[in-house]
């Protein structure tokens, strides 16, 4: 027989267990709020490129209407003196109303200077040799280009320019209309942007050339992007995603988000220093896990005893605990499951003919009246058969909330799931009158929801009802009675062409 360990082992096996997952539940504690706020981070990029994205995209498309309201000008009115002159009306207003533009110009088939925004005229300039002429002189496409950014001659300031190919009518190349977007316009935007100390945003072509970057520096804007990882992902991936990377310009390691532009072929990107987000995270963890550790060490000093003890009676009480809640859990569900309708929540047909039989006594004792009310949905069948029985299981539902809401709040009335899809409900001290004006009240309550029903005649749910009252005697019947007379009543409202309340007699009325 082997000998029996003393408390004391169990105490300290309990303490280092405790101890021990005291330290692994911060250390997973830890990484999970690693993990949270580097999804915050990526939350964050993915937010700014989508900003950055549709305000570019926006500023673009702005000044790409411009253009393509002058090439058809051009076009249309030809390039001669007075065209020309409304012509330059028409650039000095858009940019006006444009702040993103630094000017908009008309240049011939052979580069030169037709027309611009600018007071001045500058047409002894020529611009055959940028980057953006050659390839609409040589490219027939009529949709925007968006060249590499340059320093504009007219303005000494860099700009990125968006141009459009002028036509000739029998197509050929006629000339260029361009727009120049001020690089500072997008750096003020960009200086908006919270991106901490080491973050950076960018916007690119897809070609790979690099437009603008924060932190601002010139002798970046133009250069080639097209072997940089983050590029290769971008080609790679998709129009939108996320990616880890370390920055060919700097080094640094930063959560790139980056986004497609919608209509012109850009991609913004906004990375964060993953360094610097997660710099508070290490900070908080480091404090945490000193005082989990020390507090670590205190339980295992002082409570190897106590804790075990503190455990067992804990342990006996959750039992307990458990035991009385699962009790009254497994209470309820048989109350309600005796008393109550699982589909609709109304009394189910056992709670009603208790109810039944007890308030026909009360009201035979009583000499008052007592009410019946039988409603059945109609065309229910085609409902299901049409919808499906989750739809049908649904429409009993908001049926069943309807009919409780239009409740007087009497004692002792009650609305119960009668059969599958007819519902009663009983009115103590109620006479026929007053039944039946309730009866309509829930039919056109009903009607009113505009449940679509395309098996029904109204082409909405619908309901009939049968409503039927006595005076309960004593020895003058059993409540059957009452229950048959509201269900001829009820079939009288059928026959009746449904959607109507019919009253029990000996010739049944209908409403």
């Amino acid at each position: 027989m082997s000998k029996r360990r003393p408390i004391t082992f169990w105490a300290t096996v309990f303490v280092a267990v405790v101890c021990l997952s005291l330290v692994a539940i911060d250390g997973w504690r830890s990484w999970n709020a690693r993990t949270q706020q580097l999804l915050e981070v990526e939350r964050s990029a993915t937010n700014l490129a989508r900003a950055m994205a549709q305000q570019a995209d926006d500023t673009i498309k702005a000044a790409d209407t411009s253009l393509a309201d002058i090439v058809e000008r051009i076009e249309v009115d030809g390039a001669a003196a007075p065209a020309l002159a409304r012509l330059q009306r028409v650039l000095r207003g858009h940019v006006a109303e444009l702040p993103q533009l630094n000017g908009l110009f008309v240049y011939d088939v052979d580069g030169a200077w037709l027309v611009n925004s600018r007071p001045e005229p500058l047409r002894e300039r020529n611009n055959a040799d940028r980057e953006y002429f050659q390839f609409h002189r040589a490219d027939p496409a009529r949709g925007a280009h968006i060249g590499t950014p340059v320093v504009s001659r007219s303005s000494g300031k860099w700009v990125v320019p968006v141009s459009r190919r002028i036509n000739r009518a029998d197509g050929g190349f006629a000339g260029v209309a361009l727009a120049t977007i001020d690089v500072d316009y997008f750096k003020r935007f960009y200086q908006s942007f919270d991106i901490g100390q080491r973050g950076a945003v960018a916007l690119t072509t897809n070609a790979g050339t690099l437009l603008l970057r924060r932190p601002f520096d010139d002798a970046t804007i133009g250069m080639s992007m097209a072997r940089s990882a983050l590029y290769l992902a971008y080609r790679g991936a998709g129009p939108v995603g996320s990616v880890f990377l370390e920055s060919p310009l700097d080094g640094e390691v930063r959560l790139n988000s980056y986004r497609a532009l919608q209509h012109y072929p850009l991609f913004a990107t906004a990375a964060l220093s993953k360094d610097e987000q997660l710099a508070n995270w290490r900070r908080d963890t480091f404090l945490h896990s000193l005082g989990v550790l020390l507090l670590a060490a205190l339980l295992g000093l002082f409570g190897k005893r106590l804790v075990q003890q503190i455990g067992l009676r804990v342990e006996a009480e959750a039992q307990l605990l458990g035991a009385r809640d699962a009790l009254e859990s497994l209470n309820r569900q048989l109350e309600k499951l005796a008393l109550q309708d699982g589909l609709t929540g109304l009394a189910n047909r056992r709670q009603f003919d208790a109810t039944l039989a007890g308030e026909f006594s009360l009201a035979g004792r009583a000499a008052a009246p007592l009410a019946f009310i039988m409603l059945d949905v109609d065309c229910f069948k085609q409902y299901n058969d049409h919808y499906g029985h989750i739809a049908g299981d649904a429409c009993l539902r908001a049926l069943s909330q309807c009919i409780v809401a239009l409740m007087p709040g009497r004692r002792g009335e009650l609305a119960a799931r009668y059969g599958g899809e007819e519902i009663g409900i009983l009115l103590p001290d109620t006479g026929l009158d007053e039944a039946l004006a309730l009866a309509e009240r829930v039919r056109a309550a009903i009607e009113g929801l505009r449940i679509g029903h395309r098996g029904s005649p109204a082409g909405v749910v619908t309901v009939s009802a049968g409503v039927a009252a006595l005076l309960p005697r004593r020895g003058a019947g059993a409540p059957a009675r009452l229950l048959e007379a509201a269900d001829k009543a009820l079939y009288a409202a059928k026959l009746g062409g449904r959607n109507r309340v019919c009253a029990a007699a000996a010739a049944p009325a209908c409403a």
